[in-house]
């Protein structure tokens, strides 16, 4: 299967949070614009921007959700310097978490959220800065709160060449967290790189659609498969997006869709827009034959 792509809401700053964020990192580009006409929320552009070699697509669709901590991005970096700097052009606009400063697990670490509301955990890394740049960490707290071991296995178990360990555990010192609950724990899906922590403190959000996670499918058996194991509430349910028992949000979306979104045909792109907009999980056949103008679906 391709990768696992984050998937960034905004309500109508994708292509210009797109570039901010490819100037960032080398390795970076912003790859294709696609603005959907006439959706419920109006023309959208979604954008498809790669940032250290690694996919991601942000969609300007309105103000309905909003990044919040429960899901950030941890940049691994070679040096002290690269941290200052990328938190020198991260924060103007934005707020810091956690300062940056030297703390037990990395002698130059920070925590904070940009001007658009998205947070980021800079590290250095002190064995070096190969592999994976950027992880997103999933942060369970609220309902989900002490779940992050339970969520991490389900993960392991529904997509394939993974693995998971907890790194570290709460003690019985560290109230009002549950001890033996994930302090912080590392994860690989489809071989990409996640982490996870627990955290019982009040912090006043929990998971939401402003991020969810796009798994680009080449079959419909793939597609039927991965919402079987991992949709847990019917109402969610809409044009692919589904959220899991723990409130993550997931697309499960064919590959094909992002041929027809960068064909640069509007008809082909309105056809097949028409389509999805009319689904629940996404019917691979039936795209195909809405998008090259055989039928026009009506499939919940």
């Amino acid at each position: 299967m391709k990768a696992i792509t984050p998937h960034l809401w905004f309500d109508k700053e994708a292509k210009q949070a797109a570039a901010f964020y490819v100037s960032l990192f080398p390795g970076s580009r912003v790859d294709s614009v696609t603005t959907l006409r006439n959706t419920p929320s109006g023309d959208t552009d979604v954008v498809v921007f790669t940032l250290a070699e690694q996919p991601f697509m942000a969609i300007s669709v309105g103000p309905r959700f909003r990044f919040n901590p429960s899901i950030s991005f941890a940049v691994r970096c070679g040096n002290a310097a690269e941290v200052d700097e990328l938190w020198s052009r991260l924060l103007p606009g934005g707020r810091a978490f956690l300062p940056i400063g030297s703390y037990p697990f990395s002698e130059r670490y920070g925590w904070l959220e940009d001007r658009y509301g998205l947070s980021w955990q800079l590290m250095y890394a002190s064995d070096g800065a190969e592999g994976q740049k950027i992880t997103p960490v999933l942060l369970f707290t609220g309902p989900v709160a002490g779940k992050a071991e339970e969520a991490i296995q389900c993960y392991a178990g529904t997509f394939p060449r993974s693995r998971a360990a907890v790194l570290a555990r709460y003690g019985a010192d560290e109230a009002p967290e549950a001890p033996g609950t994930v302090k912080f724990a590392s994860f690989t899906l489809a071989g990409q790189q996640f982490a996870a922590m627990d955290s019982a403190r009040p912090h006043g959000f929990t998971f939401n659609e402003a991020i969810s996670f796009l798994v680009p499918c080449d079959t419909q058996a793939e597609i039927d498969e991965f919402w079987v194991r991992l949709s847990a509430d019917p109402r969610a349910e809409q044009c692919g997006w589904l959220k899991d028992r723990f409130g993550v949000s997931w697309q499960i979306a064919p590959a094909m869709m992002g041929e027809l979104m960068g064909s640069g045909d509007e008809a082909k792109i309105a056809r097949g827009t028409r389509a999805f907009q009319q689904m629940k999980k996404l019917d691979i056949a039936e795209l195909r034959r809405a998008a090259a103008g055989a039928v026009e679906t009506s499939r919940e």
